[in-house]
């Protein structure tokens, strides 16, 4: 597997192998074309081949010399590191930024964690839930009255975590253009996540923009901006925000008259939910679709992803890519001149990194 021609052909990155947002970044950064070489534990199984595509594998023992020496080499001749393990592991491993810089002064080294490489919890375990809670995201998901709810792992290990550590490895990468100098990303989720909710900072004196659970007009209490089941119990969604849109939704569904007065009035928010609600259960999510969709009434069914792979819009912009006999998510973003591509992993990482001029 030679590197693509994607927009990051000739990349060349180390990856530590670890668990998820690491993996992430490197399969963001693999996807538009650059070269991966993945170290992992001898005996180390690929447990998701979606998320570890485009690898070059190599099995190491970091606690040996000889692979300690390897991953030296590695390091001397690559553009890019990405870890994620505990601050302080790679130093005690003798693979820390100090070592490393000091041998490849154009390194872009980049550390991804939970909690970041310094504070008071930085030496504790956790996990995205944990991450997202601290920093106000997760306090806001979920129902008036209920436990705040996970949005699965999307905004700390991934909104939060990945797309930031590679934004960040890009950043790196451009500054050495100008300075010849590689330096160290650290990419914290809490961070991240804290990033994520500046749009609420900016908005806290709306008095319906809230982050109070199940409250304020993107929380799911305003009836142009949530879910509705309809007659299947299959789920639908509605963000008719603006006036024209409210009323496109509207005539288009046929809602009761009253509900064009007052729509920004919270007063009016759960009495026309009910009405809305009442609404939709009239017939199943296939009807509405066929009425809403394309609409600008702001409409989108709820679908699972087995049911996103076949929806039409999605199929045309090839969102996702049959590879290898399985479904991949497609490289994003896209590029007019130098695609991204899906491709597989192979077990030659010794064989690249013996390839790779030394820097």
């Amino acid at each position: 597997m030679s590197s693509a021609g994607g927009p990051l052909s000739g990349l060349k990155v180390i990856e530590f192998a670890g668990i998820g947002p690491g993996p992430h970044v490197a399969m963001l950064l693999a996807d538009l074309g650059a070269e991966v070489v993945k170290i992992e534990r001898p005996g180390a199984a690929v447990t998701n081949p979606v998320v570890e595509r485009a690898r070059h594998r190599v099995a190491v023992d970091l606690k040996t010399e000889q692979g300690k020496a390897f991953c030296l080499d590695a390091a001397g001749r690559a553009d890019v590191l990405i870890e994620g393990f505990r601050p302080g592991v790679m130093e005690r491993l003798g693979l820390g930024p100090d070592e490393l810089l000091a041998a490849n002064p154009a390194l872009v080294y980049a550390r991804m964690t939970g909690w970041g490489q310094d504070g008071p919890l930085a030496q504790a375990a956790g996990h995205d839930i944990n991450y997202i809670a601290i920093t106000g995201a997760l306090s806001a998901v979920g129902t008036a009255g209920g436990t705040a709810v996970p949005p699965q792992n999307l905004v700390g290990d991934f909104g939060g975590g990945s797309m930031y550590c590679a934004f960040g490895i890009l950043a790196a990468l451009y500054e050495r253009e100008r300075s010849g100098k590689g330096q160290v990303v650290d990419a914290a989720i809490v961070d991240g996540a804290t990033s994520l909710m500046s749009f609420f900072f900016g908005v806290r004196d709306r008095p319906f923009i809230t982050t109070e659970r199940g409250k304020g007009m993107l929380g799911g209490a305003a009836h142009f901006y949530r879910c509705f089941e309809c007659a299947d119990g299959k789920e639908v969604s509605v963000g008719a925000i603006e006036p024209q849109f409210y009323a496109e939704l509207l005539a288009k569904s046929g809602a009761p008259a009253n509900l064009a007065q007052g729509q920004m009035d919270p007063a009016n928010w759960d009495d026309y939910t009910e009405k809305m609600a009442a609404l939709f259960k009239t017939k199943p999510q296939a009807e509405w679709t066929a009425i809403l969709e394309g609409t600008d009434a702001c409409f989108a069914p709820v679908l699972d992803v087995d049911e996103a792979r076949d929806h039409p819009h999605m199929k045309a912009r090839s969102a996702y890519v049959e590879h290898d006999g399985m479904w991949h998510t497609a490289p994003a973003p896209r590029f007019s001149r130098t695609p991204g591509t899906v491709r597989s992993s192979t077990q030659d990482g010794a064989d690249v990194v013996a390839a790779w001029k030394k820097g």
